[in-house]
């Protein structure tokens, strides 16, 4: 492969006037030939000023390409868009609110060339604030937001595991779900064109959707840190939950597609190792057991407990309410602990709110049609 192979870099936009800007600016910096690249921005629809900065850039800049995709379904739809223009042998994808760092092309061809089986590199992601006094880009960054390595036990770089013949529901939807997100990586576009994998149209999970379709054909995928963007992410905690309740949400569709079994896998999460095993159930999915869980649970029986010892007298009923309050406090303890580390101090109940938030959000995606595909996620504790 010429260290100079033609690379598509591809973006879906809508609505992204607070932050492409300064993706552009970080894309000019990476290093790679200006004759071997075209940014491809495909946009969905957008009513702000996106539009209209992607064309002032156009002027300056001959390798980017606008793709217009009006009412648009899904960022995977957008990108399919673009699959249709692209000229690059390497298809690089990322976001209008990501900055890759300097050695981003070049690191990711690097490990492409070096074995023909890889069908994507992936690096990791970081967070780079816009606004320093904005408390959920502050959270985003504390809790290592979309970062990979902590994904799956802070991996160090290499190959991921291969795709199993039998996938559990946490292979696909869990913690053992590999994947790359698409705000950083880079498939070889040979390999999607012998599969003939594109993108779904569902409104998420398409970027998991495309690594399980590589690897289960028996494609290797490469995780490189030293690939990096920062992410700018959200800015309210409103669009933060939102994005949460998308991420549970996309699993229950991925397990249909990918787990043949029926059965409910069991995951405990706050044992060490979180080991797990799949009970007999007439219907597919998994249930996570964490600190999340588990002070709701010993909370609501607090409650009952101590309904029921205002109505009766006997000593269990006494010792069962002392019992669950403490429960219930050493799992939420738990849960918030690492949230002291934050700063500034005085904002705790903060973090723990934005916390709370997000892992309730995450479990609302999980259920959200349930009815629908009749699997049955409870997602995990944060």
């Amino acid at each position: 492969m010429s260290q100079n192979a033609f690379v598509s870099i591809i973006i879906p936009v809508k609505n992204f006037e607070r932050t492409i800007e300064k993706t552009f600016e970080y894309l000019l910096n990476v290093d790679y030939p200006r004759d071997s690249w075209e940014w491809v921005i495909a946009d969905g629809g957008s009513t702000d000023k996106t539009i209209e900065i992607i064309k002032t850039w156009q002027g300056k800049h001959p390798f980017i390409k606008l793709v217009e995709v009006p009412n648009c379904p899904s960022p995977g739809f957008a990108r399919n868009k673009a699959l249709e223009v692209v000229k690059g042998e390497y298809l690089f994808f990322t976001d209008a609110d990501c900055a890759p760092n300097k050695e981003w092309i070049t690191e990711m061809l690097k490990h492409f060339s070096a074995d023909p089986k890889i069908a994507a590199v992936g690096g990791e992601v970081f967070t780079l604030k816009v606004d320093s006094n904005n408390l959920v880009e502050a959270w985003c960054q504390h809790f290592r937001f979309n970062m990979v390595s902590p994904r799956y036990g802070f991996i160090k770089e290499g190959y991921y595991p291969d795709f199993p013949k039998e996938p559990k529901p946490s292979d696909i939807g869990g913690h053992k779900g590999y994947f790359f997100g698409t705000c950083n990586v880079a498939y070889r576009k040979s390999i999607m064109d012998e599969i003939g994998v594109r993108f779904w149209d569902r409104p998420t999970g398409e970027d998991m959707n495309l690594s399980y379709e590589c690897r289960r054909s028996g494609f290797k995928f490469y995780f490189t840190p030293k690939a990096k963007v920062d992410h700018m992410h959200r800015a309210d905690v409103k669009a933060l939950r939102k994005v949460w309740v998308t991420y549970g949400q996309a699993h229950l569709p991925l397990i249909d597609k990918y787990v043949k079994r029926n059965g409910l896998e069991v995951i405990l999460q706050f044992v060490k190792n979180t080991p797990s095993f799949i009970l007999p159930f007439p219907m597919r999915g998994f249930v996570y057991i964490g600190n999340f869980h588990l002070m709701h649970v010993w909370a609501f029986l607090f409650i009952v407990f101590g309904i029921l010892s205002l109505i009766f007298q006997p000593l269990w009923l006494k010792v069962g309410v002392a019992a669950s309050f403490l429960f219930t406090f050493y799992f939420a303890y738990q849960y918030v602990k690492w949230n002291f580390d934050m700063e500034p101090k005085n904002k705790f109940p903060v973090w723990c709110k934005m916390k709370y938030l997000t892992n309730l959000s995450f479990i609302q995606g999980g259920l959200k049609d349930f009815k629908k595909f009749k699997i049955l996620c409870i997602e995990p504790s944060f």
